[in-house]
């Protein structure tokens, strides 16, 4: 902004100073209207959240709708909807609908592709009005890490696949997706083994990353290196942990895998959980990975 009026004031011989003045005014104006005072949001109300919003109050009643809705299939989906009452009255989860997109990021910080957010101390979740994927998958997504949260705590040994990847899974409109893409790359033999995916942390990479080289054993046993882009190996792990967690799901149901988030909250390992939850089914990482693969090719 200040570059421009610098080039504006090179090109105009005649400019006073009290046109300077107004001219900066009227930007101050401009960029203060994007900026939402306490006194400026509206809300809504519903059983399990507040939705505060700017003006857009159509948006608003459908994103309250949405989280509702939402919020009620998820907590049956992983099993917790008896546990699931905690997100009532003055405990709701309040949504925020910024103005527009440069006002969310600007105000949660965050970087410019991002659709909305969630803070997990907080309770909150930030988006903006009219946002395109955030009725579809960016609210059930954060709703799921939520409620994920609420009820494994931060304390146990709980693997970023697993949380990742509920929150992934319960994006509904993704879930054919995933598996059309993990079934072809198993069949070229191109999955991440799940011993690799417990030791990295894709929040650590970056995006100038352009080549990563993964010391990794794959699917069919032989060793090698895996050679990937950032956004390739991003997108892999994101795919392959919903995956599992699907897989999870489906194949056992909801009690085991609620009775398995359970025994991570209580502080067991990994693989203590899986052999406590998944009796005489799942005793060790190389067994989940194996039935994984069996259900991703429809056995």
């Amino acid at each position: 902004m200040t570059e421009v009026l610098n080039i504006k004031y090179q090109n105009s011989k005649i400019q006073t100073r009290n046109q300077k003045f107004l001219i900066l005014l009227s930007i101050a104006i401009f960029l203060s209207a994007n900026i939402v005072t306490a006194e400026q949001w509206r809300e809504l109300k519903g059983d399990h959240f507040i939705v505060y919003f700017y003006e857009n109050k159509n948006f608003a009643s459908q994103v309250l709708r949405k989280a509702e809705k939402d919020y009620v299939r998820i907590a049956s989906d992983l099993g917790y909807a008896r546990y699931s009452n905690f997100w009532t009255w003055n405990n709701r989860v309040k949504i925020y609908i910024h103005p527009d997109h440069a006002s969310y990021v600007s105000t949660s910080n965050q970087p410019e592709w991002s659709e909305g957010m969630a803070d997990y101390e907080k309770k909150e979740i930030h988006s903006y009005s009219g946002s395109s994927d955030f009725l579809s998958s960016v609210l059930p997504h954060e709703i799921a890490h939520l409620i994920f949260r609420d009820f494994v705590g931060f304390e146990g040994e709980v693997p970023l696949w697993l949380d990742e990847g509920v929150a992934q899974w319960e994006e509904e409109v993704s879930r054919s997706r995933i598996k059309m893409i993990l079934t072809e790359n198993l069949r070229k033999k191109a999955l991440l083994p799940l011993k690799d995916m417990m030791d990295l942390d894709v929040r650590l990479i970056k995006d100038d990353d352009d080549r990563l080289h993964l010391r990794a054993t794959f699917i069919d046993g032989k060793h090698g290196f895996l050679i990937l882009d950032a956004d390739s190996l991003i997108n892999l792990y994101y795919l392959q942990a919903a995956s599992l967690v699907g897989f999870l799901i489906e194949r056992y149901g909801t009690d085991k895998f609620t009775d398995f988030c359970r025994q991570l909250r209580d502080g067991k390992s990994l693989v203590d959980a899986l052999r406590s939850a998944y009796t005489a089914r799942l005793s060790s990482i190389e067994e989940l990975e194996d039935k994984w693969v069996q259900y991703l090719k429809g056995e």
